[in-house]
């Protein structure tokens, strides 16, 4: 914090009959302004800290009023006022504009009506006219003046040296306090940038996650159908744990195969044979539990786990699945055969079921298409 005892350089002041007679050198106050504003305190609500100095500086110096007074763009703002009604002024009837020219000193103007300079300035205190201004410059670290703690009084007079110590000790606080706010705006805005970076790096991993989990769909699932393919079902046989969880109960297995889908693509085109495609993979999906596997295991053959699935409740899911397809929006009829198997835990194996249900598909085409056909070889214990 700057010593008000320290004395500085007075600021540079030219001639300006326009407004009080004076004008600061344009770049010191741009770059006072600045200084100002980086306090981020104009227009802030009152705050008990600040309207404490002001009752001191009455106390102590027995004037009627007090002002923390700072000086913007042009305008004077009262961060804190006890006496005084108005929140601002013009800066053009500011004393504390005087003031500020002398940054390292304190400003007193006993008779304001006998000093020519501020016969003009209008400001009351309890209805009466100012006479009297007592004012300490205060200042940000590197030297700019922001404004005043001041005292104001009805009648002419004077101030005492230990009143116009207990003002500058008031000044010094005030400088306290305005850089504890600015050092607490540092923080928060720190905080703020923290935060945005934590945010943005967490946005950043879930984008890479969900880009990452975009590229193991699209390399264990088949682009035309959605459905699972065969890299995504030799990932999952490797899987013991996904293994064991699909066959630790009764499972069935489900082979479909579209018929006739040669003569689809060969009559309709390959655009709609992936459109025939496309509605028997509709088909499966609105056919099945979110728990069960559907894999496209070949070019027109769909392999679907139905796992804690009896061989019933299979062949009620194929039956399902198979007038579905019957159903699709197509411009030619469009039918399935379909093989079913189940398996128990600790008996055939995996591979078992599969061939079985293959069996059961080769008699379901062998039996003219269109139909389901449960394997019905007994499950040996």
């Amino acid at each position: 914090m700057v010593n008000l005892r320290h004395r500085s350089p007075t600021t540079t002041l030219q001639p300006d009959t326009r407004r009080t007679g004076f004008m600061l050198d344009p770049v010191r106050e741009a770059r006072r302004q600045a200084a100002l504003e980086a306090y981020h305190v104009l227009d802030t609500r009152p705050e008990e800290a600040y309207d404490d100095i002001v009752r001191l500086a009455v106390t102590i110096c027995a004037t009627p009023g007090a002002l923390i007074s700072l000086l913007d763009h042009e305008r004077q703002w009262f961060k804190a006022r006890l006496g005084v009604d108005v929140e601002q002024t013009p800066r053009s009837h500011a004393i504390c504009d005087h003031a500020i020219r002398t940054p390292d000193r304190l400003m007193v103007v006993r008779d304001t009506r006998a000093d020519a300079r501020f016969a003009h300035i209008d400001l009351h205190l309890a209805g009466k006219p100012m006479r009297f201004y007592a004012g300490m410059p205060l200042r940000s670290p590197d030297g700019h003046a922001l404004g005043t703690v001041c005292v104001l009084d009805t009648v002419p007079r004077d101030l005492d040296a230990k009143q116009r110590e207990g003002l500058e000790v008031l000044a010094r606080q005030t400088q306290h306090l305005l850089e504890l706010r600015r050092y607490a705006h540092q923080q928060r805005r720190l905080l703020a940038e923290r935060e945005a970076v934590a945010q943005g790096l967490e946005e950043a991993r879930a984008d890479l996650q969900r880009r990452n989990e975009q590229l193991q769909h699209s390399a264990h699932h088949d682009q035309l159908t959605g459905l699972m393919n065969r890299v995504g079902l030799a990932q999952l046989r490797d899987n013991a744990e996904a293994m064991s969880r699909l066959t630790r109960e009764p499972y069935s297995l489900m082979l479909i195969d579209v018929d006739h889908f040669k003569q689809v693509n060969d009559r309709h085109g390959h655009l709609l044979g992936d459109r025939a495609l496309q509605a028997v993979a509709d088909a499966v999906e609105r056919s099945i539990r979110s728990g069960d596997v559907a894999v496209r295991y070949g070019g027109e053959e769909i392999l679907v786990v139905l796992p804690s699935t009896r061989l019933a409740d299979a062949a009620e899911v194929a039956e399902r699945l198979r007038v579905r397809v019957t159903q699709a929006a197509l411009p030619f009829a469009l039918t399935v055969s379909i093989g079913v198997a189940a398996g128990e835990p600790g008996t055939a194996l995996a591979e078992q079921v599969f061939d079985r249900a293959d069996q059961a598909l080769y008699r379901a085409k062998s039996s003219g298409r269109n139909c389901v056909v449960v394997d019905d070889t007994p499950l040996l214990g």
